[in-house]
């Protein structure tokens, strides 16, 4: 099969996009999530976190709610109709880093749950990490702080 055939079968099998349809729904449930972190940051300022306490019990709340809702098989739905409103915040690492982990556990927990939690999110934390060195890098030598 050549790669013109592949594409002309690709296009026929594979469904539309309906933008009109799937970029509201992102962000509406992309906004849904950021008012449920704003929520929390309120509730622990009100506690009497400090602000920079606060930010970090909000990353570390919304990544266990959405390990939870993997967990209890609730994200997928969500992200089937909020699309990258619920993939690209942090909820959406926390599923890509859970979803592996509970679909390889029955290999057990070295060979299954350990090595398979990250294969999706592997990449973006070596690259990442990287991006973050070689700019730290280029602004190091630059001296542009």
């Amino acid at each position: 099969m050549t790669p013109k055939e592949y594409e002309s079968l690709n296009k026929q099998v594979s469904p539309n996009t309906k933008s009109w349809r799937t970029v509201p729904l992102a962000w509406l449930f992309g906004g849904i999530i950021c008012c449920i972190g704003q929520g929390l940051g309120d509730l622990y300022r009100y506690l009497g976190l400090e602000e920079e306490t606060s930010c970090a019990c909000i990353s570390v709340s919304l990544i266990f709610l959405a390990a939870l809702l993997t967990g209890l098989g609730k994200y997928d739905n969500l992200a089937k109709y909020g699309g990258a409103g619920c993939l690209v915040p942090i909820t959406g690492f926390s599923n890509a880093v859970a979803s592996p982990a509970l679909e390889f556990k029955s290999e057990g927990f070295i060979l299954g749950l350990g090595a398979k939690m990250f294969v999706i999110a592997g990449p973006v934390i070596v690259y990442g990490t990287l991006a973050s060195v070689v700019y730290g890098f280029i602004i190091w030598i630059f001296h542009l702080y």
